[in-house]
């Protein structure tokens, strides 16, 4: 069973790259589970075809501990399990203490158990690393491949910058390795080529470059992936090849982080390239 986290930015694209990839995973014949560690809960919507599912803090205050494995995970598209962590009441509590309870219950109610013949687990994780609920992850070898969503937007590769020091730091004590990165284009000025030249300093590689195309949230208005929505489109290949790339993956390193000022020389320099 393969564990992967998907980290980024906030609002680069993390849930719907996640479900997209799953559904070409799903679509090739593996089992996978998603698990949402975002407390908006909506990291399996696309899967689940709207909002169905309730969360695991949620089930827990409603019901208290004594639940069951089919009360907090729902079947979506392609055979896959999808699980919510959620989050505390708003302005209330820790985040990050969700993603904590949520997967020590889901090891507790055996859904990571041999039985299930998992092929991956995948989590969907909020935003950048900014506390160590949101790196557990990565920090207690829940996860040990690492993708993070990027575009050339010079704040989604600070974020990404800051994760991949994240992961070098439990890279070193633990199994936790990065896999690549994938870039979610945002249509920025030699944004393939910045972004090719970023993962190389950084270690690693673009595992795949995702155009924008409108097709993507055509597909999240019907509440489905574009595998599930538009499976001849040419989005939906781009997103297969995605899925076969990870699949295919060999090449998983310690990442080393650039200073602040090699990352912005790396916007400037290809910011004002023709």
């Amino acid at each position: 069973m393969r564990k992967i986290a998907i980290y980024g930015k906030g609002g680069i694209g993390k849930s719907t790259t996640t479900q997209n990839t799953v559904a070409g995973l799903a679509e090739m014949g593996k089992k996978v589970m998603v698990v949402g560690c975002d407390p908006k809960a909506d990291s399996t919507r696309l899967l689940l075809h709207g909002l169905a599912q309730k969360t695991v803090l949620d089930t827990l205050r409603d019901e208290g501990e004594d639940i069951e494995l089919n009360n907090v995970m729902k079947p979506g598209f392609g055979g896959t399990s999808c699980v919510e962590s959620g989050g505390p009441e708003p302005g209330v509590g820790c985040a990050g203490r969700g993603i904590i309870t949520s997967i020590n219950l889901l090891e507790q109610l055996g859904a990571y158990d041999e039985e299930k013949a998992l092929d991956y687990v995948f989590y969907d994780v909020l935003g950048d690393v900014v506390c160590g609920g949101f790196a557990m992850p990565i920090r207690d070898g829940k996860a040990e491949e690492v993708y993070i969503v990027v575009s050339g937007e010079m704040m989604a590769m600070y974020a990404a910058n800051n994760i991949c020091k994240s992961v070098a730091k439990f890279g070193k004590v633990g199994t936790v390795r990065l896999g690549g990165l994938i870039c979610n284009s945002r249509q920025v000025d030699n944004e393939a080529n910045m972004i090719e030249e970023f993962a190389k300093l950084l270690g690693t590689q673009m595992i795949h470059f995702v155009p924008r195309e409108n097709m993507v949230q055509h597909a999240e208005i019907n509440r489905k992936t574009v595998i599930d929505h538009a499976p001849d489109h040419a989005q939906a290949n781009e997103y297969r090849a995605l899925a076969k790339k990870i699949n295919d993956n060999k090449m998983f390193v310690i990442p080393t982080p650039l200073e602040m000022s090699a990352l912005e020389g790396l916007l400037i320099e290809y910011g004002i390239m023709n």
